[in-house]
């Protein structure tokens, strides 16, 4: 019973040490998601509000931020679920404590009333999925 025994907990043993050895990481994953540390993307402001404007204006928007992390910051997407809002932004690594921008164009053509869009922005971040909001009344010029 004493060799069962040792026996199991050798294999246990065994078993954990040769899962801890992987650190949970998928090694798959791109130089930027080193154990080495994180990037952390923090933007200015996470929504803007355009106001008040006629049916059939582009209004564009800059968000800007920064990495507050302690590797590259790298924008995988940055994306809508309609076409008449474009985001724009740079793929080249943000060092940390750099900046960077998305810029964002909302096509008023064919809208009105109280429009909200939001942008998804997909990264290498700690918090790897951030929501940006744009919001505007759109009127028509017979109103």
């Amino acid at each position: 019973m004493k060799k069962i025994f040792a026996g199991s907990c050798l294999l246990f043993a065994l078993l954990i040490t040769g899962c801890s050895g992987r650190n949970g990481k998928n090694t798959s994953d791109s130089a930027a998601n080193t154990n080495s540390g994180t990037s952390q993307i923090v933007f200015n402001e996470y929504q803007h509000d355009f106001g008040k404007v006629d049916e059939g204006e582009k209004l564009s928007y800059t968000f800007n931020f920064e990495n507050k992390g302690t590797t590259d910051l790298i924008l995988i997407s940055a994306s809508t679920t309609c076409g008449c809002t474009v985001p724009k932004y740079d793929t080249k690594p943000i060092p940390p404590g750099s900046g960077g921008m998305i810029e964002v164009v909302f096509d008023t053509e064919g809208r009105n009333s109280m429009q909200t869009k939001t942008i998804t922005v997909k990264s290498n971040a700690s918090t790897p999925v951030v929501l940006l909001k744009i919001t505007a009344e759109v009127v028509g010029d017979n109103k």
